[in-house]
């Protein structure tokens, strides 16, 4: 039978070019680029909450990764080092070969090189932790939202919570449908070049994970100021638009997880370099509202009227 440390040699020693020492000692060793900060972050992934126990495990491995390089994408990091503790009901090696290979191949995609870590019997969960570099003054913080600046979003929103509500039987799609929008689910992409291009730009950002209203949301509270969305402007691609009439739309759109988009604010004559740099990423960047002095968060229709909002988006510890 595997030991703990047969596991990690097997499948989590790959060489890490970028690091004085990897994985295989105490303690990783690292040398940061003179005159950066470090950019920390880490999440958690637990079966049953975060995804479904019989999971793809290769689509898991990329996932567990790319949703923790979303948050140095937020911040404007250039990823560069990751730690993974993973607790495993039991060894299966076909399992932990597909799992490694998934999160490798998104690790190999952003040049973020795995440095060390643990494993451990339990139910099956797994928290990363990861590196990066941003320049002093330069990180994209969650306070620096100012009235007058334009709300931005990348990408689509909505996409992932109706691939999950289709999951949970709650929504009939075509399987052509269903694997389009379930990619968006399993295999987020990390925006991480759009990040590292609004350094500078950018006066906020933070990534949806949790839904556009409860992310901005803490924009706003960190900022101290409001905001006001167009509904009309809210970015959804083109299966989602033809979801509009299904009775969780605007949940979905509107507080739907697992996005991974960068929802940002800039200054108004920011609008020019923005639409270049999407343009640039072939990647589309939507406007989507204004920061006001006054606070709260409001979302009006085509002619100005505030929409009634049920839900802000997922907490895992509200009732």
């Amino acid at each position: 039978m595997s030991s703990e440390f047969d596991l990690i040699r097997q499948y989590f020693s790959r060489p890490a070019p970028d690091a004085i020492l990897g994985a295989g000692d105490d303690c990783a060793l690292l040398q940061v680029t003179p005159g950066m900060l470090l950019a920390v972050s880490t999440d958690t992934l637990v079966a049953g909450v975060h995804f479904f126990p019989d999971a793809d495990p290769a689509l898991l491995g990329w996932k567990s990764l790319a949703v923790n390089l979303s948050d140095l994408a937020a911040m404007g990091a250039t990823p560069r080092w990751a730690t993974l503790a993973i607790t495993l009901p039991e060894v299966d090696d076909e399992w932990l070969a597909a799992y490694a290979d998934g999160l490798y191949r998104c690790a190999a995609q952003h040049h973020i090189s795995l440095v060390g870590g643990d494993t451990t019997r339990g139910a099956l969960c797994m928290t990363l932790t990861v590196m990066g570099e941003v320049p002093p003054g330069a990180a994209l913080r969650r306070d620096g939202a100012q009235a007058g600046d334009t709300v931005w979003v990348s990408g689509c929103l909505g996409d992932a919570a109706f691939a999950l509500a289709a999951i949970q039987g709650h929504l009939n799609l075509s399987d052509t449908d269903f694997a389009t929008l379930s990619t968006r689910l399993h295999a987020p992409v990390p925006r991480v070049a759009l990040g590292l291009a609004l350094r500078q730009i950018a006066s906020s950002a933070i990534d949806l994970s949790d839904g556009l209203l409860a992310d901005l949301g803490h924009i706003l509270e960190r900022s101290q100021v409001g905001a006001e969305l167009d509904y009309t402007q809210l970015p959804v691609s083109e299966l989602v638009h033809d979801l509009a009439a299904h009775p969780a739309f605007d949940r979905c759109v509107l507080a739907g997880g697992d996005d991974y988009e960068l929802c940002f604010t800039a200054p108004a004559d920011k609008q020019d370099a923005i639409t270049a740099i999407g343009a640039s990423l072939g990647l589309r960047l939507t406007a989507i509202g204004q920061i006001s002095a006054e606070a709260g968060l409001r979302v009006t229709d085509g002619d100005g009227l505030a929409i009634a909002l049920d839900s802000v988006g997922y907490d895992h510890f509200a009732s």
